[in-house]
């Protein structure tokens, strides 16, 4: 077994139950593709990672999707509760650095992740910021409790008041490069991710005219 794992949390490919903020502009069935190209984004960042992988699906596997990774559900009533649930059983089951990440980056990819689990090597946790004040990357070596509960989720003052706590407790971290995902209208107008893949653009324009 490897000793170190990247999580995958990934939302069920639901028409109503993806980038719902996003939907409010495109609509549902325009974000939901939009949402199955950053699913392919995640999953071809990790497949080849040397790390073990496991996918953490929000309700429901789905046995054809993300071969050769251990699949199993998110438990928990809050995303704090569910990841933190997530590295728990990481940890109980002897892996010794472990990465989060979401399946709502078009920037994440293979060398941010493996930079991740380096920075635990040195430091006790790693966090890729977003743009919006979150991170769409966690990373620990150690099960750190309090990271995950009481948090201002989805807000934008997640990561400081998070890694204010981690200073005040003595702990360490690094920090990744600062990205951008995509929640709203602007950030997908914005975002390369969009603007390259033509096949993506036409399909939202159709379901848009």
């Amino acid at each position: 077994m490897s000793k170190a794992l990247v999580i995958v949390f990934v939302k069920n490919i639901e028409l109503g139950k993806v980038k719902t903020r996003l939907a409010k502009s495109i609509g549902n069935q325009a974000a939901l593709e939009v949402y199955k190209e950053l699913v392919k984004v995640a999953e071809n960042a990790t497949k080849n990672l040397s790390a073990d992988k496991r996918a953490y699906f929000s309700d429901s596997i789905v046995n054809n999707e993300w071969k050769g990774y251990h699949k199993t559900i998110q438990k928990g009533k809050d995303l704090g509760e569910r990841m933190k649930n997530a590295f728990e059983d990481g940890f109980e089951d002897g892996y010794e650095r472990i990465v989060l990440i979401g399946t709502d980056l078009p920037e994440i990819s293979e060398e941010l992740i493996n930079n991740g689990l380096k920075a635990l090597n040195k430091t006790d946790t790693v966090f890729g910021p977003a743009q919006d004040g979150g991170y769409y990357l966690i990373g620990i070596n150690k099960m750190c409790d309090f990271i995950f509960e009481n948090k201002p989720w989805s807000q934008s003052n997640l990561l400081q008041e998070t890694l204010q706590q981690l200073t005040k407790n003595r702990l360490t971290f690094t920090t990744l490069e600062t990205l951008n995902d995509i929640d709203t209208f602007e950030d997908l107008m914005a975002s390369e991710f969009y603007q390259s893949n033509h096949k993506l653009k036409e399909k939202i324009q159709h379901l848009n005219d």
